[in-house]
Order: C-alpha cells, then sequence, then structure tokens
C-alpha cells in the first residue's frame, strides 16, 4: 500500500493541473497519462494495476464495447410506445397498396431470418421480438394479413420453447428458452390456424382471378385486389401464398411431432414435404420481389435479411435489449434470409429423419439411429424432438418399458420379467443409466464428451457394485421362481451387458475427441492405441451377451448335435461383430503406424513445454481411468506396447488389409441399409489410402530427410488417413 501511495504521489506531482474541490479531496486531471497510454497502447492491452488479477480481468467491462459497454448505444428507444409514437412501426404499413403488400413480406422474410438466428442459440427478445408488431399484435388486428402472421409466429416460438424445455437439452444454450416476460401467449392463438387459412383461402381466389382473360379490363366484383397494380397482383399473391402455407406447414409439423408413441409422424412427414416445396417457392420469388423494388434501397443478396433486399419496417434490436438478460446485451448478427432457408430446409430434412425411423424397440439400433443421426450435426430444435420422441412417460417411445427393451436386448428367460424382480435396486439403477445415455447422446457432441466422460463411472460402480451382490441380491430373492445356478446366470447376463454399454460408451467418448479436434498430431497414437483396448474389451463382451442369447434360444429344444465350435464361430461371424472387427483393425494399424513413425524417424515428436507426453497421457485419459475402463491400463504400458514397432512389422501384420476384407464380406448382410454401406465404403477407403502410404514409406525409407507424412480426416472423422509426400 506504501508503494501504491507513492506511485500515486509521483503521479500527481507530475500532472499539470490540480482540481481542488469543498471537500478538501483534490482531483487531478489524468488526460495527459490517458492520451500518453493512447499513443502507446497496441490492440488487446490495456492499463491496469499491480492487483489486477485473471478473476478480476473475467469481470472486468471493457467501455465502447457494444458487447460488454450496455450504455454504448444511447439513440434506441426506451420503449415500445415510443417507437410507436415516432413511426417505427406504422400502421397501415402504405397508403400506396403495393408498398404495403411489399412492406409485409419484408416483414415476414426478416422474421424467418430472426426465427434461425434464435434456433441457433441467441436470444428470443433480440431476434424474434426485436419485431414491434409481436410485441403489440392487437394494433394489427385491422390489417388481417400481418395479424394472422404475427399470430402464427407467436404460436410457433411457443411451441418451439415448449418441446426445447421438455426435451432439456439446452444446457449449452441457455438464453433460448429464456422469454423475459415477452407475450408469448395470448387470446386467441389457438385459432391461429383457422385467421390463417382464411387469409389463405382469399389470397388463393384472389390468384385465381388473376388468371381470367378479363381480369385486367374489369376485376371481379365480389374480389378486392391485393394492390393496385394488376400487373404485379399475380406474383404478390404467389409470394404470399408461399409464405403463408409454410407457416402452416411447419406448425403442422411441431404440433405432429408432439403426439405420443409418434402417432402422427407419418403426418408430420407429408407436412415437412409440403414445407420444403413452400421454401422451394419462396426462394423462387426473389427475382420478381428484386426487381420491383428500386435498386437503391436494395441490400447486398449474400447478407441481406429480406427476398426484396429492403430494409423491413417495425424492427428495433436495441429495444429489448435491456431486458433481455441480467448481463450486458449480446450484439447479434441477424442471419442472412438466404441462410435462413438453408437453415430450415437442414432442420426439415433432420426432423424428416427422425419421423422416417421404425420404432422397433431394439436398443442397439436405437443407439446406432442416434449416433448415425448425429453424424449430420442437427441443431438444438431437431435433437430436442429426437429426444422427446426416445424419452416418453419413461418409457422408449412412450410405449416400451424400458426393462423390456433391456430384457430384449440381454435375450433374458421370461421369469426374470416378474415384477418383483423389476423392483430389484440394480434393475431400477440401471434403467436409469440407460434413460440418462439416451438423453446424453442428443445433447450437442461437447456436451455429449463432458457428459459421457462422467457418466462412465456411473456404469462401472454399477457394474462393480452388480458383481459383488451377484448372489446375495438375486439368489436369494428368485430362489422360489427357479433354480439359483439359473438365477446367477441371469445376474451375469445383466452384468455382462452393463460391461458392455460401459465400453461402448468408452469408445463414443474417444471417438468425439477427434471429432471436436481435441487431440493434437503427435497425440493420434496413444488414442488409437487406447481405442484399440477399449474395442477389443467391447468385441469380447459383445461375444458373450450373443452366446448367452444363443444359449437361451435353445433352452427347452431338442437337443441337437452341434458343436461348441460351430457355435462360437456364428458368434465371431455376426455381422455386428465383424464390424467392430474392422475398427479394431483400424485402430491397431494406425496406433502401430504412428509408433513405428515416432521410433524410426521421430515423426511428431513434437516437445511441448507444458507438458510431457505422459502428462498428456492422464490428461486425455482421466475419466476413463478413474471408472477404470479397462482396469490395470497405463501410460507404460501404452509404451510397452509400442516401443518395438517398425514399418516391415506392420506391413506384415497387414492390419488394413484385413479390415478391407472383412468390410468386402459385410457388405451382403448390410446391403439394404444405405447408412452401414457407407460406413463399410468409408473404412475401406481409409484402409486401402494407408496401405499404399506404408508401402510408399516402406520403399523410400523413413531416414530419408525429404520424406514428409501427415495425417489427415478425408475419407473418415476418426480414423486418418497417411498422406506421404517428398519436400
Amino acid at each position: 500500500m506504501a508503494d501504491e501511495r507513492d506511485d500515486a504521489r509521483e503521479t500527481r506531482a507530475s500532472l499539470p493541473l490540480s482540481i481542488p474541490s469543498g471537500d478538501q479531496t483534490v482531483w487531478a486531471d489524468a488526460s495527459p497519462l490517458i492520451a500518453a497510454a493512447c499513443n502507446d497502447l497496441q490492440d488487446g492491452e490495456l492499463v491496469h494495476g499491480e492487483n489486477f488479477s485473471l478473476f478480476a480481468a473475467m469481470s472486468a467491462l471493457e467501455i465502447m464495447d457494444p458487447k460488454m459497454d450496455a450504455g454504448i448505444e444511447s439513440n434506441g428507444y426506451r420503449s415500445v410506445d415510443e417507437a410507436i409514437e415516432n413511426g417505427t412501426a406504422p400502421l397501415p404499413l402504405s397508403s400506396d397498396s403495393t408498398v404495403d403488400v411489399q412492406c409485409v413480406i419484408d416483414i415476414m422474410d426478416h422474421l424467418l431470418a430472426c426465427e434461425a438466428t434464435w434456433h441457433k442459440g441467441h436470444s428470443l427478445a433480440q431476434t424474434v421480438f426485436s419485431c414491434i408488431y409481436l410485441l403489440k399484435i392487437e394494433r394489427t388486428s385491422a390489417h388481417v394479413l400481418l395479424h394472422s402472421y404475427c399470430r402464427i409466429i407467436r404460436a410457433t416460438c411457443n411451441a418451439v420453447i415448449s418441446t426445447v424445455s421438455d426435451a432439456r437439452t439446452h444446457e449449452e444454450e441457455d438464453l433460448f428458452t429464456m422469454a423475459y416476460g415477452l407475450p408469448l401467449k395470448g387470446e386467441g392463438d389457438d385459432k391461429c390456424l383457422s385467421i390463417l387459412n382464411s387469409v389463405e383461402e382469399t389470397i388463393s381466389r384472389q390468384l385465381r382471378a388473376c388468371k381470367a382473360l378479363n381480369y385486367k379490363k374489369k376485376v371481379l366484383e365480389d374480389i378486392d385486389p391485393l394492390q393496385a397494380n394488376p400487373d404485379l397482383e399475380d406474383g404478390y399473391c404467389r409470394a404470399l401464398l408461399c409464405r403463408i402455407r409454410f407457416r402452416k406447414h411447419f406448425y403442422h409439423v411441431l404440433m405432429c411431432m408432439r403426439k405420443s408413441q409418434g402417432r402422427g409422424l407419418e403426418l408430420a412427414r407429408k407436412h415437412i414435404a409440403l414445407c420444403l416445396s413452400e421454401l422451394s417457392s419462396i426462394a423462387k420469388s426473389q427475382e420478381f420481389l428484386r426487381s420491383n423494388v428500386c435498386v437503391s434501397h436494395q441490400d447486398d443478396v449474400e447478407e441481406g435479411t429480406t427476398a426484396s433486399g429492403c430494409q423491413p419496417v417495425g424492427f428495433d434490436a436495441s429495444l429489448n435489449s435491456r431486458y433481455s438478460a441480467p448481463t450486458p446485451p449480446r450484439a447479434i448478427q441477424i442471419l442472412s434470409w438466404k441462410r435462413a432457408i438453408e437453415y430450415f430446409e437442414k432442420l426439415l430434412h433432420d426432423l424428416d429423419i427422425i419421423c422416417s425411423f421404425s420404432l422397433e424397440p431394439m436398443l442397439e439400433d436405437v443407439l446406432h439411429f442416434v449416433v448415425q443421426f448425429q453424424e449430420s450435426q442437427p441443431d438444438l430444435v431437431a435433437r430436442a424432438h429426437l429426444q422427446l420422441l426416445l424419452v416418453q412417460d419413461g418409457k422408449l417411445y412412450g410405449r416400451d418399458f424400458f426393462y423390456d427393451v433391456i430384457s430384449k436386448a440381454i435375450a433374458l428367460p421370461s421369469f426374470a420379467r416378474d415384477p418383483e424382480f423389476q423392483k430389484n435396486e440394480f434393475v431400477v439403477q440401471l434403467i436409469q443409466l440407460v434413460v440418462n445415455l439416451l438423453k446424453i447422446l442428443c445433447t450437442n457432441a461437447a456436451w455429449q464428451r463432458r457428459k459421457l466422460g462422467k457418466i462412465l463411472q456411473d456404469w462401472s460402480l454399477f457394474s462393480i457394485q452388480l458383481e459383488l451382490a451377484l448372489k446375495r441380491e438375486f439368489g436369494d430373492m428368485l430362489k422360489a421362481l427357479v433354480d439359483e445356478n439359473v438365477c446367477l446366470k441371469v445376474s451375469k447376463h445383466l452384468l455382462t451387458w452393463a460391461e458392455e454399454q460401459t465400453y461402448w460408451i468408452a469408445a463414443r467418448f474417444l471417438m468425439l475427441g477427434f471429432k471436436l479436434e481435441l487431440y493434437s498430431p503427435n497425440e493420434y497414437c496413444m488414442v488409437y492405441w487406447y481405442l484399440y483396448i477399449i474395442l477389443m474389451r467391447l468385441l469380447d463382451k459383445m461375444q458373450v451377451r450373443l452366446s448367452n442369447r444363443g444359449d437361451s434360444r435353445k433352452k427347452g429344444k431338442k437337443k441337437r448335435d452341434v458343436s461348441k465350435d460351430l457355435t462360437r464361430d456364428m458368434i465371431v461371424s455376426s455381422p455386428s461383430c465383424l464390424l467392430l472387427k474392422c475398427y479394431l483393425s483400424l485402430s491397431e494399424g494406425l496406433a502401430m503406424m504412428l509408433a513405428a513413425l515416432h521410433n524410426e524417424s521421430k515423426v511428431f515428436e513434437m516437445p511441448n513445454v507444458f507438458n510431457n507426453e505422459q502428462e498428456r497421457f492422464i490428461q486425455h485419459f482421466e475419466l476413463l481411468q478413474k471408472a477404470h475402463v479397462p482396469d490395470q491400463i497405463s501410460y507404460f504400458l501404452f509404451k510397452e506396447s509400442t516401443k518395438h514397432a517398425l514399418i516391415p512389422i506392420i506391413i506384415k501384420h497387414n492390419y488394413f488389409r484385413e479390415a478391407q476384407r472383412v468390410s468386402t464380406s459385410l457388405k451382403g448382410s448390410f446391403s439394404s441399409d444405405p447408412q452401414r454401406m457407407q460406413e463399410l465404403r468409408q473404412i475401406e477407403q481409409v484402409a486401402e489410402h494407408n496401405k499404399i502410404a506404408l508401402n510408399v514409406i516402406n520403399k523410400v525409407g523413413t531416414r530419408d530427410p525429404s520424406l514428409i507424412v501427415s495425417f489427415e480426416f478425408t475419407h473418415h472423422p476418426v480414423f486418418a488417413v497417411a498422406v506421404v509426400k517428398r519436400s
């Protein structure tokens, strides 16, 4: 403190001017100091005292930054009423009926862009409800076209918020469901479709009247034109109809997909097809709308938020910014109209994929479907609908009890379906673990990986507790039902299945790290090695489960003279096991290939000033190590397993050729599954390119200084391809 006081006295002494005040406090003019700092500081630098810590920096506000300084924009309106009084949202929109229709279309387009921006995780208050007509929807009652559209927008937003809130997948987009007291519900919103249908019918009649031969000479007496220019009537009618119909069908999609037990999925697909058709018509209307607007008022096609390129009336982005959150308002860039259409097209395609799922109570198929669905990186709204479809009222699809689904996956005997057995603590815990797993798989990739790493310990702990309580918990309870040995066998089936799921989660956890680009090239070797260990254990548990299922199916049947070796071969040759073998070969091949390059030419041996290789091993696999998945795996075992790897040895083992051979044999089994066939093609491409790269490296020699080897994910998001070049 003494040093700070001395510094302060020196600063005051050097300043040319001091300003005395009445309370004996001496103020110093800091202008010269600030001017000197401004001349000397570079972008990103700041003046701070010695006690200014990182914690203080996180709580600091940057003055004059629109993202941080809430008071920088002082030119906005302070209330909706003030904005209306100043003519920001006029009604009617224009005294010229042609301009009025054009303005309504601009509002529709900008609302579409705002809605897409909101879906991307921004605040509802600063996007959709930046529209003053939505904030004061009762004002629009005299303008039937605008009023009906505002009603359907508000009802749609309410439906989406309800879906995302019920699914609880929005932790990473916490602003999405926050309404901040906005008027999301109102009297008459339940009749929004009937009002919109009435408006649609009126415009449709007008469009039919446009086609009459005598329309330009004499307008039909019972139909009022939309606007005054007969030459533009047809184009404006079509532009309005496709926008109104898209809104109607999109609302139907949301309603149908919320029906319990998937009853509305078939109808939802029909409305999705109609939505996509109307979106195509909306995109085609751009040429007409831009041709009838003054060029000087148009924005760039790629950046504009309307088809016409004009700025819409009735919007003020800063109006709700003060009330949108307890933190400073965000600086939001509204998506362009073109990108908004692309967003809704992708959203509808994702929803169509969900609706086309077969809804069979096969847990293995469900997990595969969710993982494949996540490959397209669906946004929050689609993922929320998927989760609500999978888990309804504690049941799969709202109709199948999860215990029955698990029993079917393990092929448990009929006595294990006794109500008393299902009430067992371990059974209840296993069901909850499965439900949580499905919910986690519906979140985005980053959140999903974080959660999967945490629930690994839950699954591992469950397996340990079940193993310790096999006889104590299940044997005593079921002695009256069946033989004790059978009880023990059922318990072991549950244990094997739980361990299989644990290794499946661990493999998913490691693979997501590649998709999120969490690993550096010099860490690929250890990750592929660990993945190989996980997949090997997963394959063992899968084969045991399939063997148990085969035994249970044979029970009660006439004994046949079938050797155990033949049964084992049938299990090993099952499509699911063979596909896993492909990934096993790729993982082992890549791990050994990278280890050989490191051993022979020190490729990817990049020193890190922050931590060494062992510390990075611990950091990447800490959650797996804590869960003992698998047990007795360490950094020293990794080094011991890879220290003798050499390129000629890798070529001799033919890891990649084995992956090619197995994937080729699987094509007949998956010929009716396009996704699986695509998966096999990716495996073949990775194997083929790496096999060629190995041969080239072996021919040139790893010690050749001109040899450059890099790894790219061009054919598969998880398994890399070696690229060999000469400098």
